[in-house]
Order: structure tokens, then C-alpha cells, then sequence
């Protein structure tokens, strides 16, 4: 299939050649450890909420392309899971599904981004900088959350360090948060944007549906409002997206493990997944520019976080 121009019609060959002439379009994958500001950098980038986020690590699960097109220059960012250690409470099926989908992501790209959090470094920001051994593109290092140093003086001997840990194309310090150094990241990312035909329309900022979206919306207000209350074992699957123009009607449901789960994302009376919809709802409102009327549900389904045959029927597939 040749590919499309930015009005979705099909591009003949010798149109291709130069179109890619005068347009530059590249991959780029966002890679760190969990909680380093993945997430919230991109969607910095990108001018509006694309990834979820919360403090909580593990926060994205999945791969969620964000796509930034500027005059001649497109830029597709992937964010990726958090690299992390497996251990006795991380062997679960999903965290083995997240450490994929992050090392998948730097596969047949054009640029690394890799996000350290300030002067801590930790034994997976090493696994981080193990898989990039294998990598021959370009490799940029953030150094993020710069905003959060009590002591600037010691940022410079720490870039010092950060130097002799393997040959960065650029290191910046940044904060995803505030926006500080996240142009001049953009315009060192942009010196490695090969020079291609756009793959997308100007006008499309993601390759992740609506409904995608909305499960994420949910399960971003979960992790916000109940901290440590709830472990990872929670996921949402949509099961009802109804778009009637003036106003999307969503039938969420939430997955849980066990009967304690369910009973605190209930809340007494009901409280809990009340201010859940309320919260959830709101943002989807603005995600989607459109009214929407919200339904939640809460399901025990045992196992699924450790179950690869779950795992796919929930959306957890790396193909």
C-alpha cells in the first residue's frame, strides 16, 4: 500500500520521492525507568493530555504513539512502559507485557529519548541503558524534574557523570512538567528527523482510538484517587462506545482481582466509583469535545493480571 498524503488520498511514487525531498518524518521512542516523566513529557510536547499519568510507577502500560507535525517536519513520539526490575510482586504476565512493549519500541526508529529523574540513578535506569547497547540510532538523554532540585549546583557534576556512563548525541536537562528546555529538546530531536514523506494527516495527533482513551481516563482516576489502596491488579475495558453526535454515551468496566478490590473501588455507599465517574467523565468531556454520559461497572475477574491469554483479550498485545 503506498502511503497517504496529509488528506488521506493515496501518493503515487514519483510524488513520494518528492514529497520526501522537502518533508522530514521520524520515530521516536521515549524511553526510562517507571515514574521518570515519560508520559508527561510527550504530552507537554504535544500541547494536550495523549498519555495518562499519576505518581504512581507503571502508570502507562501500553505503547501510545503521539504524533507532532510542524511546517516540513513530522515527529512521532512513542511512549513506552517504565523498564523495570521483575521480581517476586513484578513476575506477573503484565509486567513482562510492559518491559516488551518498551524494549519493542526500539525497533526501527530514528531517535532515543531516554528520561532519567534528576541525580538518581537507579538499577534500571542501567537495564534502560543495557538495551540501548544494541541500538545504532541516535540516542538523546533528559535529564528530568530539574525543577525539583533543592541544590542546583548539583546538576553540572552530575551531567559530568552522566557523560561517562556511554556517548550521548546530546544530554539537556529539562522539566517535563513546567516546560523548561523542552523547545531546545524538540529542536535536538529535530536535527535527527530523517528526511521522508509525513505518515500522517497534519491534523492527527495519535494512532489510540477514542475508546482506547476513554479506558485510559478511567484507570488514570483510579490510580490518582486511591494511591496505595489498590495494587496494579485493575484494568478497564470499555464495553459500550456509542457516539450520537451531540453527546458518547461509555459503558466502562473495571477489573479487578479480588473481592477486597472491588469492595474499595465501590466506596462505602457507593462514594468511591461515584467520584470516579465524576472525575473521569469531566476529562473525557474535554478529551472529546462532546457531552458524555458515563456508566461504571465493577467485576472481579481472578488471575488476569498473570494470564497471557487475558492479558490479550484485554488489549495487552504486543502485535
Amino acid at each position: 500500500m503506498n502511503p497517504s498524503d496529509t488528506n488521506g488520498h493515496d501518493v503515487a511514487p514519483e510524488e513520494q520521492s518528492t514529497q520526501a525531498a522537502n518533508t522530514r518524518c521520524g520515530f521516536v521512542a521515549i524511553v526510562g525507568r517507571p515514574n521518570v516523566g515519560k508520559s508527561t513529557l510527550m504530552n507537554r510536547i504535544l500541547g494536550q493530555k495523549i498519555s495518562i499519568t499519576s505518581r504512581r510507577p507503571q502508570t502507562t502500560r501500553h505503547q501510545v504513539m503521539g504524533v507532532k507535525t510542524e511546517g516540513d517536519a513530522q515527529t512521532i513520539y512513542v511512549d513506552t512502559p517504565g523498564m523495570h526490575l521483575m521480581g517476586k510482586d513484578r513476575n506477573r504476565a503484565i509486567n513482562r507485557f510492559m518491559n516488551q512493549a518498551a524494549s519493542q519500541a526500539l525497533r526501527d526508529i530514528d531517535c532515543v529519548l531516554f528520561i532519567v529523574d534528576r541525580t538518581k540513578w537507579t538499577p534500571e535506569d542501567d537495564i534502560v541503558l543495557e538495551k540501548l547497547e544494541h541500538v545504532n540510532a541516535p540516542v538523546i538523554l533528559a535529564v528530568n524534574k530539574v525543577d525539583w532540585l533543592k541544590d542546583k549546583s548539583e546538576l553540572l557534576p552530575w551531567l559530568t557523570t552522566l557523560e561517562k556512563k556511554r556517548t550521548f548525541d546530546a544530554i539537556l536537562p529539562i522539566s517535563a512538567k513546567d516546560g523548561v528546555n523542552v523547545p531546545e529538546l524538540e529542536a535536538e530531536i529535530a536535527k535527527h528527523l530523517p528526511a521522508n514523506v509525513h505518515f500522517f494527516p497534519e491534523d492527527q495527533v495519535t494512532d489510540k482510538s477514542q475508546r482506547f482513551l476513554a479506558a485510559e481516563l478511567v484507570r488514570e482516576k483510579v490510580m490518582r484517587q486511591l494511591g496505595e489502596e489498590l495494587p496494579y491488579q485493575l484494568t478497564v475495558e470499555i464495553e459500550e462506545f456509542r457516539d450520537e453526535g451531540h453527546i458518547i454515551h461509555i459503558s466502562a468496566l473495571m477489573l479487578v482481582e479480588r473481592d477486597g478490590q472491588k469492595k474499595i473501588l465501590i466506596g462505602e455507599q457507593g462514594s468511591r466509583i461515584k467520584s470516579i465517574g465524576r472525575d473521569a467523565r469531566l476529562e473525557m468531556e474535554r478529551a472529546f469535545d462532546a457531552k458524555v454520559m458515563l456508566k461504571l461497572w465493577v467485576k472481579v475477574k481472578r488471575g488476569w493480571s498473570d494470564d497471557e491469554r487475558a492479558l490479550k483479550s484485554l488489549g495487552y498485545d504486543l502485535d
